[in-house]
Formats: structure tokens, C-alpha cells, sequence
């Protein structure tokens, strides 16, 4: 066994369930006292939280550019570093890009650990990089008592075949990729409490790539996309249904989601990250009575490298699913459908 084997990482995150992401209120009121940029190149800033930033370079070319970085969410350091990986490069294949090149983002303490968990650290997000046929071009390290990992990544894209989450269409069916719970498995890893068995399951679906999923929808007449993080299932999808000027409906009972996580919310067991998420988002979303409080509380449940939700018309919705379970084995579902016109709302029923 090695040095590094022998670490419980999540030990060294303050938050490991949440992904210490600032909580949406408080940077929205933050991002809107600074200043746009005016710069008529910039084609996607932060004004309608989309996943990445894109700059056009010429007439059918733009670059994308995006950063994540977050504390352990599991305990062995190589497979956090592909978590890491995996979360970062997501960002670029939710807008349709190809991701080129990654940086290494990395904050490690001084005293305690032994490098060795830094080298796996790295060599796990050095191996899904090169899975994902990326170039790692160099990086950036300081000293922390509180690890932190992720990337800042450029890819590229054809302004004509970007994919926004502006764009969704009243009648379109929606679609989730993966499963969601890994904030709840995390927080539970963290107090000691989860399964090994559903660790590992969650850990192998965020290890796995957004790739397949973003090239298969290219086949599809998809209208609008994002990637399910931080701010969980409703949150990111308010903020495709406030971009798309839209309301959306999602049946609860068909998302796809990891069994063991509603068992450990409804023992309370949860990270900071979701209450946040629920005082954020919650004034724009209503529950039917079918939906029970650990149901809420999973829609709400803060997501690492999750999947990605894609809207387009519902005819395409089933060979898509069927594609991508074909392919990836991902666990692709409708969830729900886009209503009519609005100020971005959702029902969940």
C-alpha cells in the first residue's frame, strides 16, 4: 500500500459533499455590479451563466474557455484527479466544443500529506486528459491547507454549431445523462457513513467522460444544453429555463439517480451545498404533492462531473437515449419537457 492509499482525502476538504462552490444568490449580486464587455467578439460572457465562454476568432471559428476546481469528493487522490479532469473538460462538451488544451489548477498543503498524493493527484487528471485526447500546456500551484484541484480549459468551436443553454423550445423533451446523488455519497463518504459499493458507483460515473454525450447529440436537432454541477438538477436547469425564457417540467420519478442516495437524505444526511442551492433556486420551483422531501432535496443535491441536460424535440428523445445507453452504458432519460414561454420557472411533478 502506498503513502498515498493510506489517506482519507476527504478529510483534508472543509466541504466535500458541495464542491465548496460559492452559493448562487450571493455571486449572482457580485457578477452583477461588474462591468460587460463590449467586445462585440465575445459571443457567450456571464450574463446567462452558460457553461463556458466563447470568443470568436474568425468567421467560423471561436474559442471556448472555462475553469473548475473543487476539494476532494473521494478519498483516493488518482481517481479524484479524474473526477477533476472530468468535471473540467464537461464544460466544453456541453456547448457542442472540442476541448485542445488544460491547465493544471492545484492548491496543496505544506505540512501533513506526502507528495506521493500530489503525483496521483496529478497522474489522475494527466490520464483523462489524454483519455479525452487533450494537451496539458503547463499550470499553476500554491500552498493551502485545504486541497483543491481542477483545470482551466480552451477548446474550439464552430460559432454555427455552438450549443447554448439560451435555446431550449416550448414542446422540447428534455434529457439527463447521468444519474444524480454524488453530493450526498460525498457527504456521506466524508462522516463515514456511505457504502463502499455506492462510492465506487458514484466515483465511476463521474470519472466518466461528457464526450460521447456531447458527440451524439451533434447528430440531433438539439437546441439548448448545459452540464449538471454545483448548483444541482434545478438549478442548472433554472438557469437554461431563465436563458431560454422558458418554464420546464420534470417527473421526478424518471431521473435517473443513484437508490442509495435517497435513503441517506432521508437520514439526513446532506451537505451544506444543498441547503444553499435550496434557498437560491427554490422561489422559482414548485413540487407537486407526489414529490416527498427527499425527492426535493435530491433535485436539489449539489452534483460533481454530472451529466448533461439536453433539450430538443421529444422525436429525437427516444434514439438518443437508446444511443447513448448503446455506447456509454450512461443510464439517458426523459425527464421532462419544456412548457410554454416564460420568465423561467419549474414545475416538478
Amino acid at each position: 500500500m502506498t503513502a498515498s492509499e493510506k489517506i482519507r482525502l476527504t478529510q483534508w476538504a472543509s466541504c466535500a459533499g458541495c464542491a465548496a462552490k460559492m452559493e448562487a444568490g450571493r455571486l449572482t449580486d457580485i457578477l452583477q455590479q461588474l462591468p460587460r464587455s463590449r467586445d462585440p467578439n465575445l459571443l457567450r460572457g456571464p450574463e446567462t451563466s452558460d457553461d463556458a465562454g466563447v470568443y470568436r476568432i474568425g468567421p467560423d471559428l471561436a474559442i471556448l474557455n472555462t475553469v473548475d476546481f473543487f476539494p476532494p469528493v473521494v478519498d483516493d487522490p488518482y481517481t479524484y484527479g479524474q473526477i477533476a479532469a472530468a468535471n473540467a473538460l464537461s464544460d466544453i462538451y456541453a456547448m457542442g466544443g472540442r476541448p485542445l488544451t488544460a491547465l493544471n489548477l492545484v492548491a496543496f498543503p505544506r505540512d501533513g500529506l506526502p507528495l506521493a498524493v500530489l503525483h496521483d493527484i496529478l497522474r489522475g487528471g494527466a490520464d483523462k486528459l489524454e483519455e479525452a485526447g487533450v494537451a496539458l500546456a503547463g499550470g499553476h500551484t500554491i500552498a493551502d491547507p485545504e486541497i483543491k484541484y481542477g483545470m482551466a480549459v480552451t477548446g474550439l468551436i464552430d460559432p454555427a454549431r455552438l450549443v447554448t443553454n439560451g435555446g431550449a423550445q416550448p414542446g422540447d423533451a428534455l434529457i439527463l445523462t447521468k444519474p444524480i446523488g454524488v453530493g450526498v455519497i460525498a457527504t456521506a463518504l466524508k462522516r463515514g457513513l456511505a457504502d463502499a459499493a455506492l462510492v465506487e458507483q458514484a466515483s465511476r460515473t463521474m470519472r466518466l467522460l461528457n464526450r460521447q454525450a456531447a458527440q451524439a447529440m451533434r447528430d440531433y436537432d438539439v437546441h439548448a444544453c448545459t452540464d449538471i454541477t454545483g448548483y444541482g438538477l434545478l438549478g442548472h436547469g433554472l438557469e437554461m429555463a431563465r436563458a431560454s425564457r422558458v418554464r420546464l417540467t420534470i417527473r421526478h420519478a424518471h431521473v435517473p439517480h443513484f437508490p442509495g442516495a435517497l435513503e441517506l437524505l432521508a437520514r439526513d444526511v446532506a451537505s451544506s451545498g444543498l441547503a444553499s442551492n435550496r434557498a437560491a433556486f427554490a422561489g422559482d420551483v414548485q413540487f407537486t404533492a407526489a414529490v416527498s422531501r427527499a425527492w426535493q432535496d435530491l433535485l436539489f443535491d449539489p452534483q460533481t462531473s454530472g451529466g448533461l441536460l439536453i433539450a430538443l424535440p421529444p422525436a429525437g428523445a427516444p434514439a438518443l437515449c437508446a444511443r447513448l445507453a448503446a455506447e456509454t452504458g450512461m443510464a439517458a432519460a426523459p425527464i421532462g419537457h419544456v412548457l410554454e414561454e416564460g420568465k423561467g420557472e419549474i414545475l416538478v411533478e
